[in-house]
């Protein structure tokens, strides 16, 4: 067994505070290989002893406490001797080494050497090309599942994969050598390390569609004129999706797109009224007529454009992660666009009418507009809420809070990502354009367990971890800033992002002032409150301010940080399908099978209750509805039902309930279709895969499975589910299963 896999538990001790020598040195400090520099702690040199001691004597009675308690405060005293202000990382190493040959225990310095060189093995391995490449050709699940929504049997995407193993080795070679190390040793996670930083490339966006239907746009050889009906500007829309794709790595939304489309579709109209005005007699039949093919070219349209966006791939060997954001417009066109859009949805693709993954459907609740009886377009809520029974979209979101949360309105960039408002230099409000340039995600659960109850310790950990989060971010900034507007034309030459640059300009035009984001990640806050006070925390009001509190502390740095380097720094709830996983199977091997922190194999994102608990969506919602106002850069909250379908009622009723509490909620309701028998309903989880609980069927040709994995849907039956996914789905089975009785 490597040092590196022994843990607390298997030392036969319950927590690291049994540890502690009362011997403290503050004022040494510890220089890293990476020439960070933090406080000397003895406690560390225990810990290693104590694994070394286990891997040779497999047991550690009193007596080799005691031998193990002397041997430390003899290295402790020597370094004490030789060194006042600073030590090198090695030379506490060398240190240790000899101090244990002196006292005549070599097979703990044999181990204790072997662990150190393995470390050193695997932090070489890691920026590797040839090793990245290994992984890959030897189908490494962590390589090619890390994506739900990438088929890595497709040849384009096996292509990228290749790309990405090689960007991800060269990319670590190039980060700060403290932030590669964070980064591997699992203390933060640098996202999207196989594009960016090999490639200068930004995150997630909201494309300016307005400025490019109206002023042109170019893509490849083609001069693109502004479109002159529905149908062209969707074909349109779906042409700049999959090349705005193409030039970044995040997902990509279309804000208002009811409005936005809504002058071509009159367009439409006003072709077929010159037409009926020469065909037919009678000024009400003539318009009864135009409106009526207009209805059926903005159905088609939008019947269109879920096609071709579900057929894309874009260079990266996946469909585009796209979101449609719709609801608020109340004119006739308007209201026709967002039904056709729902009704597309509903009415699924192909003959066997599957639940379509992309694009995600986001539909905006406003009082005054569509949220009551009383309302012009309640009829659109009472469809958007059937389809959400149907197909899990749309998600909503709840105009005021919104605006409360963010500064203004708009949809997410990509699955939860928001901009914060923001005006230009005339005073006027701008969205649409704006961008993110990546994220950086802080494993708090990690900073929970080494802490060890310890609160001081926990907010230690905290700053100087936050503190490599910060350069992370900082280099992200720095390293999208050394593009050139050749680089990717669509985003910056011809409107996707707004102001449209020159060769000359600097991409930071666009970015600076705060009109971009970049964002501090977290993940795990149940975790890191089960550790302090217990599983049951949610009822605890110290439990939650706790929690709370961490939040808070992000947001104030993200603010300070802000007006520092004058970018949006935001706090985002991550969007971790394999990080959930990730960030647990590295603590696994670190501290072991901790009950309910790493034994669920998973770790619970964000925010969320766990889900294993069964709240209601009513309790759901309350408990978290506190926590966005800290983290307004990226957030959504999901509530999970059983088959919804013959109660629409129901999820209305949450919807309503939610729209004065939170900002944006998303829909979990099973919607699995098993073609050889009809079964609807939700299919059982399995080593295999999915499997219908009536027939038995696990065939992706005659079966549509779909879950929510990363705040997008996806096809698990198709894609596998990264590791231990699977457990959290059969959480949820469970709790869906309870739940009926509050939804009936």
């Amino acid at each position: 067994m490597l040092l590196s896999e022994l843990t607390n538990k298997e030392w036969g001790i319950e927590t690291m505070s049994q540890l502690t020598i009362t011997t403290k040195n503050e004022t040494l400090k510890i220089v890293k290989r990476d020439n960070r520099v933090i406080q000397y702690d003895l406690d560390k040199i225990v810990n290693a002893l104590m694994k070394c001691s286990l891997q040779v004597e497999k047991l550690v009675d009193d007596f080799r406490m005691t031998k193990i308690y002397t041997l430390a405060l003899q290295i402790d005293h020597e370094i004490a001797r030789r060194f006042k202000d600073d030590i090198k990382i090695y030379e506490v190493q060398s240190i240790v080494e000899h101090c244990l040959l002196e006292a005549g225990e070599t097979e703990m310095a044999e181990a204790y050497i072997q662990y150190r060189s393995m470390r050193d093995i695997e932090r070489q391995q890691s920026t590797d090309v040839n090793q990245s490449i290994n992984k890959l050709l030897e189908r490494d699940e962590s390589v090619i599942n890390e994506n739900a929504n990438k088929d890595s049997k497709v040849f384009n995407t096996q292509r990228d994969l290749t790309a990405g193993s090689v960007a991800k080795a060269i990319g670590l070679q190039m980060l700060p050598k403290h932030v590669a190390n964070a980064h591997l040793k699992g203390n933060i996670h640098f996202h999207d390390l196989d594009y960016q930083p090999y490639s200068p490339m930004t995150n997630c966006c909201l494309i300016d569609f307005k400025n490019m239907f109206e002023n042109g746009f170019k893509i490849g050889n083609a001069e693109v004129e502004s479109p002159k009906s529905i149908n062209t500007a969707t074909a349109q829309m779906a042409q700049i999706i999959a090349n705005v794709a193409s030039s970044q790595y995040g997902g990509c939304s279309a804000d208002r797109v009811d409005e936005l489309l809504a002058p071509y579709a009159e367009r439409n109209y006003q072709k077929h009224l010159d037409d009926a005005a020469y065909w037919i007699e009678g000024e009400e039949k003539q318009t009864e007529y135009a409106f009526s093919k207009t209805k059926k070219d903005i159905y088609d349209a939008m019947q269109s454009l879920e096609y071709e966006i579900n057929t894309l791939y874009s260079s990266n060997g996946q469909t585009p992660f796209t979101t449609l954001g719709f609801g608020l417009g109340i004119s006739e066109f308007e209201r026709e666009i967002q039904k056709a859009i729902l009704q597309v949805r509903i009415e699924g693709l192909g003959k066997e009418k599957r639940t379509a993954i992309f694009p995600k459907l986001v539909f905006s609740l406003r009082r005054g507009v569509n949220l009551e009886t009383q309302d012009p377009n309640y009829d659109v809520k009472t469809l958007a809420v059937e389809c959400s029974t149907k197909r899990m979209y749309p998600d909503v979101l709840s105009y005021d809070k919104i605006v409360e949360l963010t500064g203004s309105f708009k949809a997410p960039m990509g699955c939860r990502s928001f901009l914060q408002g923001w005006k230009d230099e005339e005073g006027n409000e701008v969205n649409s354009g704006r961008m993110n340039l990546g994220v950086v995600t802080l494993n708090l659960p990690r900073i929970a367990l080494e802490s060890d109850g310890d609160k001081e310790r926990f907010w230690n950990l905290f700053n100087e971890r936050m503190q490599i989060v910060k350069e992370a971010l900082i280099y992200r900034v720095d390293r999208v800033k050394e593009a050139t507007p050749e680089n990717a034309p669509i985003l910056y030459k011809y409107g996707a992002f707004g102001t449209r640059l020159t060769d000359k300009d600097t991409v930071d035009e666009v970015f600076k002032q705060k009109r971009c984001t970049v964002s501090i990640g977290y993940i795990g806050l149940y975790e890191v409150a089960a550790v302090f006070y217990g599983p049951n925390w949610e009822s605890n009001e110290e439990a939650k301010e706790f929690t709370l509190t961490i939040l808070r502390q992000m947001k104030q740095k993200a603010d300070k940080w802000g007006n520092e380097y004058n970018y949006h720094f935001s706090v985002y709830s991550t969007p971790s399908e394999s990080l959930t996983d990730r960030f647990c199977r590295l603590d696994t091997q670190k501290f072991g099978e901790i009950p309910y922190i790493t034994d669920k194999e998973y770790y619970t994102n964000s925010f969320h209750y766990d889900v294993r608990k069964q709240p209601t969506p009513f309790e759901k919602i309350d408990f978290e509805k506190v926590y966005p106002q800290y983290c307004s850069g990226g957030f959504i909250h999901y509530c999970e039902y059983p088959v919804l379908r013959q109660n629409p009622k129901a999820l209305e009723a949450v919807w309503d309930y939610a729209y004065d509490r939170i900002g944006y909620l998303g829909t979990n309701t099973p919607i699995d279709h098993c073609y050889e028998c009809g079964y609807e309903g939700e299919f059982e989880p399995t080593a295999k895969g999915f499997e219908c609980p009536v027939c038995h069927n696990t065939d992706p040709m005659t079966c549509d499975v779909v879950k929510r994995t990363c705040g997008y849907l996806g096809n698990p039956q198709q894609r596998p589910m990264v590791h231990g996914r699977h457990e959290e789905i059969s959480a949820r089975k469970k709790h869906i299963a309870d739940e009926r009785t509050y939804l009936v």
